[in-house]
Parts: structure tokens; sequence; C-alpha cells
């Protein structure tokens, strides 16, 4: 129930006017976090990620006091080198018993302090209470968009009403922030070495893959590759260049994609094109053909996440066809495609 409650928030956010408030949290970690407090400090992080917020891992200085008075001293520093929405901090050691949320307003300055308290019962206590801290988070964030949007219709519905200074316009000012980054589209690029367990050899396939993000760690992808070597399949008799293309279409499950190594695995369905070039001996005469066919292909893999969004992905890859290509030489089968296909992807991407 909570995580449904999550989701149509963040459908009403999104479905709200172009300026809505991405924001920028920072979340706060302790120098030596225990195994409770480090769960939920990840399950806090995926949660901020999956809606949209841009996220910031500072260390809160051990010399700093417990109570709030203190944290809130700390905080007030923060809200002073800007950069930075909200603030929320774990309360508990060894266990979470809290989440402190801290949201700095930056006109007129100032903080409202929030606090979220862990049910007293009931199984997942990290993951119910990141899901409750992000729903106040965004609840509030909404608010004050509401409260600004307010005040900028009014100050349009009540113009000055004396001569304007030489020089400056009647326009509303653009905003001078930029756009918030949700970080929803991805695209990679790389190559795919492909090959069959049945006699044809390895192709080297100029690979390009779009992905959008539905959630922090299911990530929909559409996947091309071809135009790149040719495998060939050689015998005494003569021999063949076949030529593959591919496009799938499929979703990708990522394990931990908010730890720098994720692994992560997809199942895809598309079609695949093969031409095969025939190339015979004399007297006998090569051919040459092209078969479509539906494939059904999937991935395992690990992914790497780099500086400034950019991310790198192997992965293994098992391909089925139907029908599958068969390779002829006089009235033998010598080599077929697609029952399976193996292949090595290689990808570099970034999100948009």
């Amino acid at each position: 129930m909570d995580r449904l409650r999550l989701a149509i928030l963040s459908s009403v956010l999104l479905l709200w006017a172009t300026p809505a408030h991405a924001g920028t949290v920072a979340i706060v970690r302790l120098p030596s976090p225990t195994p409770q407090l480090t769960e939920a400090l990840s399950r806090l992080h995926g949660e901020l990620l999956s809606v949209g917020l841009d996220v910031k891992m500072i260390v809160g200085p051990a010399d700093r006091g417990s109570d709030r008075a203190d944290s809130r001293a700390w905080v007030e520093q923060i809200a002073a080198e800007g950069g930075i929405d909200a603030v929320i901090e774990i309360v508990g050691d060894p266990s979470p018993v809290a989440v402190d949320i801290w949201v700095i307003e930056q006109s007129p300055r100032g903080i409202e302090a929030l606090r979220v308290s862990v049910e007293p019962s009931g199984n997942n206590a990290s993951e119910r209470l990141a899901i409750r801290a992000v729903e106040v988070l965004r609840s509030t964030f909404l608010e004050r968009d509401m409260v600004a949007r307010e005040r900028h219709a009014k100050s349009i519905a009540e113009p000055a009403t004396g001569p304007l200074p030489s020089g400056e316009s009647d326009q509303p000012d653009e905003p001078n922030e930029p756009a918030p980054r949700p970080e929803h589209l991805g695209v990679e690029v790389g190559a795919t070495a492909l090959t069959s367990l049945d006699g044809v050899g390895v192709a080297i396939l100029p690979t390009v893959r779009i992905d959008l993000r539905v959630r922090s760690w299911f990530v929909v992808q559409a996947v091309f590759a071809g135009l790149g070597s040719h495998s060939t399949v050689a015998t005494t008799a003569g021999n063949a260049r076949v030529a593959h293309q591919f496009g799938i279409l499929g979703g990708s499950y990522r394990i931990r994609p908010d730890r720098p190594l994720w692994p992560f695995f997809a199942l895809s369905a598309g079609v695949l094109h093969t031409a095969v070039e025939g190339r015979a001996d004399p007297p006998r005469q090569g051919h040459t053909t092209d078969q479509w066919s539906f494939l059904l292909d999937g991935s395992l893999g690990l992914g790497l996440s780099l500086p400034d969004r950019y991310f790198l992905t192997l992965a293994t890859q098992v391909q089925l066809a139907e029908p599958y290509v068969g390779i002829h030489f006089v009235d033998e089968m010598v080599a077929t495609g697609g029952r399976p296909n193996l292949g090595l992807a290689l990808t570099v991407g970034a999100w948009l």
C-alpha cells in the first residue's frame, strides 16, 4: 500500500505543470554505520532516485551532538553553502527508529524540520521508512511549488500601474535555473560479437541501445545491431559469407543499481535478418539468399557506474530464431544459424 501511494503521488507530480520542483537532496551518512543503518541508507537512496530527485551522500561530523538542536545548526551551515533543497538524516543506533527531514527554504531563508518515525511492528522496516520519508518529502516540495505558483499568478493578475523604468520590459523574467534532469532516457553504443554453435563463424556488429528507465531497477530497452563484419562458413565444396542484423525490444532488471557495480538480466523479442552469399568451385554455382526470423533474446551481464552519468555494460546473450537459417552445399546442410546464436556485447552509455 505504501508503494501504491508513492506511485500515485509521483504520477501527480509528473503530470503537474512544467516548473514542478525536482530538488537536490543530501543524505547524511555516519562515519561508521551499522549494517541496519547501511540497509536503511541504501533503501532511502534508491527510493529518492526512483522519483527523479538528485541525490548527494554527505558524511556527518563525528563530534556533532545527538540532539536536534545540534543537527539543526549543522544543517544551517549546509544550507548557507547552497545547492541543496533538503537534508535527510536517519535517527537511531544501531537500528533506525526515525528519519529527520530538513527542508531548506531559499527565499525567505528558513528551515522546516519534519520527523518520520518507524512503525512499531511489521516486516521490512527500512523499506517502509524510506517510502514514507520520500512521500513526505515530495508532498512538501509539491506544497512549496503550489505556493510559488499562486504568488506568480497573483503578480501577473495585478501588474504595476505606474510607468516602467526605461529599458525594462513588462514580460515576466525567465527562470535562471536550468530544467531538472531526471535521468530517465539513456543511449548506449558499442559492439556485439555474434556466432552460432553449428558452423557459423564470429561476426562483429556495431550496436546501439536506447534505454527508458521506468524505475531505478527496471529499464525498457530497444537494441539495434548490424552492418558489421560477416561470418564465414568454409568447406571443401565452397564457402559462404553470412551477414546478420537484428532489432529487439524488451526489459532489463537491474540488481542494486545504486551501487557502483550492478548485475542485470534482460529478456527481449524482435526480428533477425540473415543474408547468405554462397561461393562454389566451378562447375557448381553459388547462390545468394536472405531470411527474416522471429528472435528471442536473453542476456545476463554486469554494469559499472562511471562519473557524470556515464556507465559501462558487458553482457552475454543467447538468441533463438524461428525459423532458423540452414546453409547447404549441394544437398548437405553444413551449418545453421539461430539454433542458437551466442553473443557478447560491450557498450558504453550515458543518461541524458
